[in-house]
């Protein structure tokens, strides 16, 4: 864990993907950790303030099973026989139970829809970039998934008619040496005009 800040720049260029594969399921994240990620998440950029973000957070070890088993069930239910995993409905089953926690996305829509539906899931995406620059600070290891079956937990999730679940954010520690990143120079995707 990082003794000082980093620079902003730094961070983003070194935020990555870490998968629940390689997190230590010994090492738990504590829940004033989770917090720090959630206030920091609340703190994105939001149009009209309609902060349309919620989050649901799987953080013991029961809740982590149930929706290890839930993502595990849908997978058995929803993929046909010539496409069935055993291993993938395992480690389907296993991410949660080897996270630290996880954290369901969801968009929560303006009941009054006063702007676009994407400017919402825009400032979404944005608070979980705030969790996942968190992370990268921490050296705590996460990652956005988003399976069908998350994105069509509602009934799972218990979710309003104006809500639905944008992805399942995994975190965990893990003891992972500094993964290089790769970019196309900018200059190919920007027209000065």
């Amino acid at each position: 864990m990082p003794n000082t800040p980093l620079p902003i720049g730094t961070l983003i260029h070194n935020r990555r993907s870490i998968f629940p594969k390689s997190y230590n399921p010994e090492k738990p994240v504590d829940k004033a950790v989770i917090e720090q990620l959630l206030e920091n998440a609340n703190w994105a950029p939001t149009h009209k303030r309609t902060e349309p973000w919620r989050f649901q957070v799987f953080h013991s070890e029961e809740s982590r099973a149930a929706l290890g088993d839930y993502l595990s069930t849908y997978y058995r239910e929803h993929t046909a026989p010539e496409a069935f995993s055993e291993a993938k409905m395992e480690k389907t089953a296993n991410n949660p139970r080897r996270s630290g926690a996880v954290i369901a996305i969801i968009l929560h829509r303006d009941p009054e829809e006063r702007i676009p539906e994407f400017e919402e899931v825009a400032s979404v995406a944005m608070a979980v970039q705030n969790m996942w620059l968190t992370c990268t600070e921490l050296g705590l290891g996460c990652y956005w998934s988003t399976p069908k079956s998350a994105l069509e937990a509602s009934e799972f999730l218990g979710l309003a008619p104006n809500e639905h679940c944008l992805g399942l954010f995994y975190i965990g520690w893990h003891d992972m040496p500094e993964i290089p990143g790769a970019r196309n120079p900018v200059s190919e995707k920007v027209q000065w005009r």
